[in-house]
């Protein structure tokens, strides 16, 4: 069977390679260059990837092919990241280039190449398995629960997980890094990729501001309208954001040793573009019970089950928290939108990337982040034409 496998200059998909090229698969590499625009600057190593590859590549004793997807990432990806970060949200471009690009650029090339299957370096599972005389596929966490990936993969469809492999799943990063040295693979140690792919290690605010123009507004306080301060524009802030405000030495309500307590992003009025703040991490307009969540994907191809217990990720870090799904609907009822729920976007500005999920959390715990849904099994969310309201059990206080 033709594997082709994709590679990043990393060490996973080189262990990826290796481990299929090990249990008889006929394996070619594939790089994908996805972003040009300054790709010569010191902030991006396309170039130096690509030489690790091919020497990845050159010991294993496996074909390279190299192609250029750039101009899709910028249609299908980097364009939705400004519409985004315009509308005063938080996106996770890296969701979107998984299924946009890995998984149907990277994937239809393949097929094109001849190849049966595609591979990547994720650390997630597959299953397939038979449900009522159908044949279906789960995307499943992986074992090593700090390195797990499957939160990025839930756009997936049943055709793209029926034609991928993902090798890396039952195993840890230190076996993973362990078979590369002893391989003798150059990137056994070499540093994981850190940030948002195009944008590198590179300042963030420096780099949206090159596509995005800077729009100052004032920072009010939620509570009484007080103007606290001045933003440089509400796409550089995040719900739930404590640093970077510079409104620390304000004087407000102090805790129990007396100490002021700190501001947090509470809510954005893109139209009046005002940032409004409160705060203690404990106040009300942090806390949720629900989420209204848009843009569905179901894995299994279905609806789930209303009113059954699943767990939810409302940002990567956050630990699975129980939930339940109220309702699914095609069209949102005006009671689930009246109420302006809170866009949960993460706890840092430039962290918690949303991908379109409007939410909070209930009194006794809070929520900051939003931009994957979690169901059992196979029932991920993300993606349609409907609109889901989920209601959160007790969780724990995190995400400052």
């Amino acid at each position: 069977m033709k594997v082709v496998v994709g590679m990043s200059g990393g060490v996973d998909s080189a262990v990826t390679a290796l481990l299929l090229k090990r249990q008889g698969y006929q394996v070619t590499g594939l790089f994908m260059k996805n972003w040009e625009d300054d790709d010569d600057s010191e902030y991006c190593s396309t170039r130096q990837d690509l030489v690790d590859v091919a020497s990845v590549c050159d010991v294993i004793g496996i074909d390279l092919e190299v192609v250029n997807f750039s101009a899709e990432y910028k249609d299908r990806v980097f364009a939705d990241f400004l519409h985004e970060y315009e509308a005063g949200r938080t996106p996770n471009p890296d969701v979107l280039c998984n299924s946009e690009i890995k998984f149907r650029c990277f994937l239809d090339h393949a097929m094109q190449l001849g190849a049966e299957r595609i591979a990547t370096g994720h650390y997630a599972q597959v299953r397939e398995w038979a449900n009522d005389g159908r044949r279906e596929y789960q995307l499943l966490k992986a074992e090593d629960g700090t390195k797990d990936q499957s939160y990025f993969l839930y756009r997936l469809n049943q055709e793209q997980l029926a034609k991928t492999m993902f090798p890396l799943g039952a195993l840890y990063k230190r076996e993973v890094r362990r078979i590369a040295a002893e391989t003798g693979l150059h990137v056994a140690e070499k540093k994981d990729s850190t940030g948002i792919c195009f944008i590198g290690e590179r300042p963030f605010r420096e780099f949206l501001m090159r596509y995005l123009p800077t729009r100052p507004g004032e920072i009010r306080a939620l509570d009484d309208g007080r103007v606290l301060g001045e933003h440089q524009g509400l796409m550089y802030h995040t719900i739930g954001q404590r640093k970077g405000l510079h409104i620390g030495g304000l004087k407000g309500h102090q805790d129990e040793a007396g100490e002021h307590e700190a501001w947090y992003v509470a809510q954005k009025d893109v139209k009046a573009n005002v940032l409004y703040v409160v705060q203690g991490h404990a106040h009300p307009a942090l806390l949720r019970d629900h989420l209204v969540a848009g843009e569905l994907n179901w894995i299994a191809g279905r609806d789930p089950h209303s009113h059954w217990v699943y767990t939810a990720k409302p940002r990567y870090r956050t630990p699975d928290q129980p939930c339940e799904i109220d309702r699914i609907a095609v069209l949102c009822p005006p009671h689930l939108v009246e109420h302006r729920p809170l866009e949960l976007e993460g706890g840092v500005a430039g962290e918690g990337l949303a991908g379109g999920l409007l939410a909070a959390a209930r009194e006794g715990g809070e929520l900051r982040g939003g931009d994957g849904l979690r169901g059992g099994g196979v029932e991920r969310g993300h993606g349609v034409l409907c609109r889901l309201l989920i209601t959160w059990g007790p969780c724990s206080r995190g995400g400052r």
